[in-house]
């Protein structure tokens, strides 16, 4: 900035003379024309000067906004967390004390966990557990993916338009009319599920075994079993009310076997604003009977996926396969299509965790339980359609 202040004082020094020239060598207005080319240098000179100072203004500005720091400095510890530290069941102290007593057999609980007590005397679950669990759930039942889930606090409620508008014409200035809405009520409960899981004492005091992902894997998939069978079958009572129960049975099939012409049926018994999300639901048994199903052309009504993640097609919608669906027999309903973002899952309160104290104390075992409450409905029944073999 020294260099640029020179140079302005310079210029200024220049400007001076010049200006001192033209008025000493200005007569009646007019500058001969040797004197007027001088006068010109001159002021060459000063402008000269000027786009000088001006680049190195710039180069100035340039080297200040280069010199401020591109990123926000660390302040926070390496590897620490960014952001509110995470508190209660969230706390990696909460976890650590949660494994600390699942090694220990609950001979060890620390202040942590104590407010995460259930009535029952278990201890909910951290928070990292359950998203976890949740994940497995996902993997292991075949509905979890593809209904709506709720948590809920307490019973939930859910109004069902019972009657449905209808447009009506009516002439110029003739009265509008009305008519009466009414509601059903769907209500979402909670149905208790418990699973133990077994572990050997030698396995629990040796630190090499990863006992969260032990226990996280193997209650996921006995919990998603239990929740994939009661949400197509179950009756209701004391469990969820299974999509096979609630939905409609739209076709029945002429004979033992499978026809191609009733699937299509099936289909097309499926409303269509429905169709538009829904995907096919059956036992691995009748999906091997329907890959053999062929149209008046010969071709195949089963696309296989090629590409991964993506689920195989039948008539142009995701097929799905669930062990606890009907296989093909007299009476059975062996198929479900339709959009089943329609079947609610009500997922109540945070699973919880404890001790099985003498269960398997006699053979070197220690046993684990965990509970959770659950309720599954179809809260829209034409939603879902059903297939269903001749009795």
């Amino acid at each position: 900035m020294d260099k640029v202040l020179a140079m302005r004082e310079k210029r200024a020094a220049l400007w001076e003379n010049a200006k001192a020239f033209l008025e000493e060598h200005t007569h009646d207005g007019r500058l001969s024309a040797e004197d007027a080319k001088t006068y010109e240098q001159m002021e060459q000179e000063v402008l000269a000067l000027g786009k000088d100072i001006e680049r190195m203004e710039r180069q100035a500005i340039l080297d200040a906004q280069l010199l401020q720091p591109t990123t926000t400095p660390i302040t926070n510890t390496p590897n620490g967390s960014v952001g509110a530290e995470k508190t209660g069941r969230a706390s990696d102290a909460y976890r650590e004390a949660m494994l600390r007593a699942l090694r220990s057999k609950f001979q060890r609980v620390d202040n942590e966990l104590i407010e995460g007590t259930d009535a029952s005397g278990g201890y909910l679950v951290p928070e990292e557990y359950d998203h976890r669990l949740i994940d497995v759930l996902h993997e292991e039942n075949v509905l979890r993916p593809l209904a709506t889930t709720i948590t809920t606090s307490g019973e939930h409620k859910i109004n069902i338009a019972a009657t449905k508008p209808a447009a009506s014409w009516i002439e110029e200035g003739a009265p509008l009319t009305f008519g009466d809405a009414t509601f059903d009520q769907i209500v979402l409960d909670a149905h208790k599920l418990h699973v133990a899981v077994k572990v050997t004492e030698e396995l629990l005091y040796d630190n090499a075994f990863n006992l969260e992902n032990y226990l996280i894997e193997q209650f996921g998939k006995a919990l998603g079993n239990a929740e994939e069978d009661a949400f197509l079958n179950g009756d209701g009572t004391h469990k969820p009310k299974g999509l096979l129960i609630s939905a409609k049975t739209s076709v029945t099939t002429a004979a033992a076997d499978l026809k191609a012409d009733e699937l299509v049926t099936l289909v097309y018994s499926l409303k269509r604003p429905y169709r538009k999300n829904a995907a096919f639901i059956v036992n691995d048994q009748t999906l091997a009977s329907i890959r053999k199903l062929k149209d008046a052309n010969g071709a195949y009504f089963w696309q296989p996926s090629y590409q991964m993640g993506e689920p195989d097609r039948l008539l142009g919608y995701p097929v799905y396969s669930s062990a606890y669906m009907p296989a093909i027999a007299a009476g059975k309903t062996v198929i479900a299509f339709g959009d089943y973002s329609y079947y609610n899952i009500g997922d109540r309160g945070t699973r919880a965790l404890q001790e099985l104290k003498e269960l398997f104390a006699g053979n070197g075992m220690v046993g684990y339980v965990m509970k959770e409450r659950v309720d599954g409905k179809l809260v829209l029944e034409e939603a879902v359609q059903t297939l269903k073999m001749k009795g």
